[in-house]
């Protein structure tokens, strides 16, 4: 009796620890509102200046998933945007899925 219970109790604890890892994974909407947002973002403050020939002109700055970032942290000061580290994120990930196509860190 009592090695059942341990085991039902080491069952139902490790149910509730893979409950919070899969609950922590960013769905597919999670992800599709990460795109929009940057969409909206670059749109709203960047696409009036930046045509689509900036993204692919033989003399762009951007190289790599990294140096993308940096060009979207540093535009968005440049521009006195104020945007959180992770709407650079958002719209570094809507510029890679539109243009770039560099290997960038998996969301989550």
């Amino acid at each position: 009796m009592m090695h059942s219970l341990k085991t039902l109790a080491v069952a139902f604890a490790t149910t509730l620890l893979l409950a919070g890892v899969v609950r922590a994974q960013p769905t597919a909407q999670a992800k599709k509102d990460d795109f929009t947002r940057g969409e909206l973002l670059y749109s709203k403050h960047c696409a009036a200046c930046h045509s689509t020939q900036i993204h692919w002109r033989d003399k762009k700055a951007v190289k790599d998933w990294a140096s993308l970032k940096a060009q979207v942290r540093r535009w968005q000061r440049i521009g006195s945007l104020s945007w959180s580290d992770d709407e650079i994120e958002q719209v570094a990930r809507y510029l890679n899925a539109s243009y770039y196509h560099y290997a960038a860190p998996r969301l989550g």
